[in-house]
């Protein structure tokens, strides 16, 4: 992966709708190189999808909020497919630390919330965090790099 590549990745994370036109002018490349780029990324599983951003607020969604949870390992593949299966789930990562699982979610209300927490408390002990704002939203990953820098 060179320069090119993770210029053509900056501007799909900020806009995946953006001509190849548009981003061919950016890396002054033709839009042909510039599609056998993306195909090649997409092939080497570098970009691994295209996804709108939506506002959770305007959606109905005014909770959002962060779960952790201090699960014994042994029950991973029986929690697994059930936290898959929760729509509201954002995200679930497993951690380091006091507790062994992340979970971001997203509700309506605080008793839909309350009513999760309660189901999540079989698998064992939680504690959780209602955000009040987001001074930084998901952001793409950072395509340049120190090596990249130096080089």
């Amino acid at each position: 992966m060179d320069h090119i590549d993770r210029k053509i990745i900056d501007i799909l994370q900020k806009d995946a709708r953006a001509p190849l036109k548009q981003i061919a002018d950016q890396v002054f490349l033709s839009s042909p190189a510039v599609s056998a780029r993306i195909a090649r990324l997409e092939k080497d599983g570098c970009l691994t999808g295209y996804q709108a951003q939506v506002d959770a607020v305007k959606m109905g969604y005014l909770v959002k909020a962060f779960i952790n949870l201090d699960m014994d390992p042994q029950r991973k593949p029986e929690f697994y497919p059930y936290i898959q299966a929760c729509p509201q789930v954002v995200e679930c990562c497993c951690v380091t630390g006091d507790y062994s699982m992340l979970i971001e979610v997203l509700f309506a209300t605080t008793q839909e919330l309350d009513t999760f927490i309660n189901q999540l408390q079989q698998y064992g002990r939680t504690r959780t965090q209602i955000v009040f704002s987001t001074p930084v939203e998901h952001r793409g990953v950072p395509v340049s790099r120190e090596e990249d820098e130096k080089a």
